[in-house]
């Protein structure tokens, strides 16, 4: 008995050059991915092979995700993030049952990512949410990601945001570009987060002050300017033709600043000047330090910043008034005692049981 040579697998098609399709088994199926990729290579292959998702497979479950208000209520930030991870898991576990997932398997998959540890926290994260949406859809019962513990960061990979020092700051202001210049005022002088920077509209300076809504938090603040930001402001303004429109930031070929190149533009500055030690982060830090040196109480500090939490406030501003009342306490002692010049006139010894000699 001959036998008959296996069919060749069909080509893909579309109907409109983005949507590809492959038939099988009198039935077309959608492919996913890009065509060309690795990604569309093997979703092809997977219909060709009868390894189609199941109803509750992970592809589907995050298809469920993103038609619901989880995912749209998100802020553009945090679903760039999210996204990231949803394509690591469709790209392992696309075809894969999500109801069969279990503790020990999501524990693994954070294991499997200790190389990169926030990446793996953000990964529980996200199975966490996924894992409710298939506990809503009546999939299961049971969050298997919920309680899971998240990883620890080594402390030799801890990278605390480092103050910018008055001398930092004096070099900047001093040897800056005027792009960079501005960036650094907008981010000491707002208080806000580097996303936000980007956000600023020139409809949102009046001359006094910045109004913003932050995206992180949607909330509205209205915020004073500093002198130095001000005439950083005034400056690009003057160098626009002094009537701008638009966003505040604005790359060379004048569409608006996202926050990547934003970011390049001041690494390269910082490298140029030398000081690359004080990041970009660390400018709210900045402006905080100088918010607490001048007096401002948490509250105050609060309504400047925009923080939710008062505890943040306590962090960012510790380290500032401990510089203060250190500062207080060595005046309060130079007063008492002299100062390293002086001949202290008295001095008080204790003998073994504590009376004066």
């Amino acid at each position: 008995m001959v036998r008959r040579p296996k069919a060749k697998p069909l080509e893909p098609w579309t109907p409109d050059g983005r949507r590809w399709y492959v038939r099988r088994a009198g039935k077309y199926f959608r492919i996913s991915g890009t065509h060309g990729t690795e990604e569309f290579d093997r979703a092809y292959w997977d219909i060709i092979n009868g390894r189609t998702a199941g109803r509750t497979s992970w592809a589907e479950l995050v298809k469920a995700y993103r038609a619901g208000d989880r995912w749209l209520s998100l802020k553009t930030r945090t679903r760039a993030d999210y996204e990231q991870v949803l394509e690591y898991i469709l790209e392992r576990n696309g075809t894969k049952d999500a109801t069969k997932t279990r503790r020990a398997d999501v524990l693994a998959a954070l294991e499997a990512n200790r190389h990169r540890v926030r990446f793996a926290n953000l990964l529980r994260t996200v199975l966490v949410v996924l894992l409710e949406v298939s506990i809503d859809l009546g999939w299961q019962t049971e969050n298997a990601a919920r309680g899971a513990r998240p990883l620890k960061m080594p402390k030799d990979r801890q990278a605390p945001h480092l103050p910018w020092t008055d001398e930092a700051v004096a070099l900047w202001r001093e040897k800056a570009e005027p792009l960079p210049r501005l960036i650094f005022e907008l981010g000491v002088g707002s208080v806000q987060r580097p996303a936000d920077w980007c956000r600023f509209k020139w409809s949102d300076y009046d001359g006094e002050r910045l109004e913003l809504v932050q995206g992180k938090t949607d909330k509205a603040l209205s915020l004073p300017c500093t002198a130095e930001l001000r005439a950083a402001l005034d400056a690009a303004k003057a160098a626009a033709g002094g009537n701008p429109k638009g966003a505040i930031l604005r790359k060379r070929d004048g569409d608006p600043m996202s926050y990547r190149p934003l970011a390049w533009v001041m690494l390269q500055e910082r490298k140029r000047l030398g000081l690359e030690a004080f990041d970009l982060h660390a400018l709210r830090y900045r402006g905080i330090m100088e918010l607490a040196w001048s007096g401002c109480d948490d509250e105050e500090i609060q309504a400047y910043s925009g923080h939710n939490s008062r505890a943040m406030v306590v962090k960012y501003a510790g380290l500032a008034r401990q510089v203060m009342r250190s500062d207080t306490a060595a005046t309060k002692r130079a007063n008492r005692y002299g100062t390293k010049k002086d001949v202290i006139r008295e001095t008080i010894r204790l003998d073994g049981d504590g009376e004066k000699t």
